[in-house]
């Protein structure tokens, strides 16, 4: 990867990281904050930078496998908000958040995959015909 490319990355990525921030913190509705706070930045950079770079259909892969890393972004936001509510403590909160997000994510791949398979394999070969 060229230096102008992870530059770009820093700086875009960066720029939705702070923007997100500065929306949670200046909106008066601090639950319409919190959706901004989770905007997917580093997947709209990556897609952004492997679609100029690559070509759409790299991009299109990279948006299809980030469905994992956002359904883990739900498991970790569920699991970081029960946890701070037992235990009040934000560090072991957002470090079992982190595990469930690299559970739930790794999870759903195991699931499509398996499921992908068991079609793989059931599905009837197909009746070949001669042409006269």
């Amino acid at each position: 990867m060229k230096l102008r490319e992870l530059l770009l990355r820093f700086v875009l990525g960066g720029l939705a990281v702070v923007l997100s921030y500065v929306a949670s913190v200046l909106l008066p509705w601090k639950a319409l904050g919190g959706i901004f706070a989770a905007f997917p930045a580093v997947m709209v950079v990556a897609v952004l930078m492997v679609g100029l770079s690559q070509g759409s259909e790299k991009a299109a892969a990279v948006a299809r496998g980030s469905v994992y890393g956002m359904t883990g972004c739900a498991v970790c936001v569920v699991t970081v908000w029960y946890a701070l509510k037992i235990t009040g403590a934000w560090w072991p909160s957002l470090m079992l958040g982190l595990i469930g997000w690299f559970a739930g994510s790794f999870a759903l791949l195991m699931v499509r995959e398996k499921v992908q398979k068991n079609q793989h394999m059931h599905r009837l070969p197909r009746k070949q015909t001669k042409h006269v």
